[in-house]
């Protein structure tokens, strides 16, 4: 069986996180729900599936830093790609910009703690920020998932005797 490198492994699975993101969102019209979660399954998924891999392939490298590099290698490039993807698919769907400032103001008026012209300088600013808070909040959450998933792998790993 030929080896797939730790990079190839993050391509395939993010072209996989890509199309089930879009299935999800045309199957329920947006994203805030529990079905997301399998997506971030599968990124759980390339990241063990290339460290294990890696343990098998190398069975003489028992260091973290061995460990966590080939796990890098894996979930930057899905990083990369994701937010990529996030950024794509925000220039291309405007219209969620003005659903979120619809949504916001009802929850602004909702509070009753504002007056009106500050509910449209607080919703005005969102709008000004949307696609730079998501794509911040995409970077920084792969990254965090990835880093952390690769650690306690990668700590479990190295304390496991053989892989099968």
């Amino acid at each position: 069986m030929r080896n797939i490198s730790a990079t190839y492994k993050g391509v395939i699975f993010s072209f996989l996180m890509i199309i089930s993101s879009l299935v999800i969102y045309a199957t329920l019209g947006n994203f805030d729900n529990s079905f997301q979660y399998f997506t971030y399954a599968l990124y759980v998924a390339a990241i063990v599936w290339t460290l294990r891999d890696f343990k098998k392939q190398h069975p003489e490298k028992k260091k973290f830093k061995d460990f966590f590099s080939e796990g890098f290698k894996c979930f930057i490039v899905i990083v990369f790609l994701m937010v990529a993807f996030t950024f794509i698919f925000l220039k291309l769907n405007p219209g969620l910009k003005d659903q979120m400032a619809i949504s916001y103001t009802a929850e602004l008026k909702s509070k009753g703690n504002y007056t009106p012209n500050e509910v449209v300088t607080m919703v005005n600013n969102a709008r000004t920020y949307f696609d730079t808070l998501l794509i911040s909040m995409a970077i920084f959450g792969y990254l965090v998932i990835g880093a952390m998933v690769t650690i306690v792998t990668s700590l479990f790993l190295m304390k496991t005797k053989n892989v099968q």
